[in-house]
């Protein structure tokens, strides 16, 4: 995904303030081989990319003063009520050099699955994203994750799915057995249901000899 940035030669509150009455962001491009950068970026070209789901999980092609670098999103400041961009922060990655990343989970064939279409339990999405660690090349936009196969009172952890070659999950202390990504749950009434028969039965008056 690409986007363009100019270069910004002055900063301090009154000159950022500046920038955001004229429709700008500042911002700044930091890490790799150069040093710490001001950009300038147009808010609504800006304001239309971040609704992108790309523009946060993947590698960012960035056009300044005529030559192209990758970028990743590393951080973005949001007005509290208006719709309005304050800042935003990019690193430089290298092609030689590992990153890590926060990558969206995309589910699907939920619908499908034994669970779902046969036993009508529900399907609790516990994890939204990943944080996975690969080179800039290996950066997926999102991972897949396959449901069809969920059975009732199934738990999927991290262990149960195959992540994208080149692609290692960070889990920070934790087993991937440990990394639950979705639950089956029984509703409610199906479980008072279950519950409800032995209970009638050991009601039932004896009959007599």
């Amino acid at each position: 995904m690409k986007f363009v940035a100019f270069e910004r030669a002055k900063q301090g509150t009154g000159a950022s303030r500046r920038l955001r009455n004229a429709g700008k962001v500042p911002g700044i491009v930091y890490g790799g081989e150069g040093e710490p950068q001001l950009i300038e970026l147009d808010h609504n070209a800006l304001w239309q990319a971040i609704k992108k789901e790309a523009f946060h999980s993947s590698v960012l092609d960035m056009e300044l003063a005529g030559k192209s670098s990758q970028v990743l999103l590393r951080d973005l400041q949001i007005h509290p009520y208006k719709q309005q961009v304050l800042h935003v922060d990019f690193q430089r990655v290298s092609a030689k050099q590992k990153i890590h990343m926060k990558v969206p989970l995309h589910y699907s064939g939920e619908e499908e699955s034994q669970a779902v279409k046969f036993d009508k339990c529900l399907v609790n999405h516990v994890a939204t994203e990943l944080e996975v660690s690969c080179l800039p090349a290996d950066l997926p936009e999102a991972i897949n994750v396959d449901l069809s196969k969920l059975e009732k009172g199934a738990t999927l952890t991290l262990k149960d799915i195959q992540l994208p070659k080149g692609v290692e999950a960070v889990l920070h202390g934790h087993s991937a057995e440990d990394t639950v990504l979705v639950t089956v749950v029984v509703p409610a009434g199906e479980e008072a249901a279950e519950g409800e028969a032995p209970a009638a039965d050991a009601a039932a008056p004896a009959k007599p000899e």
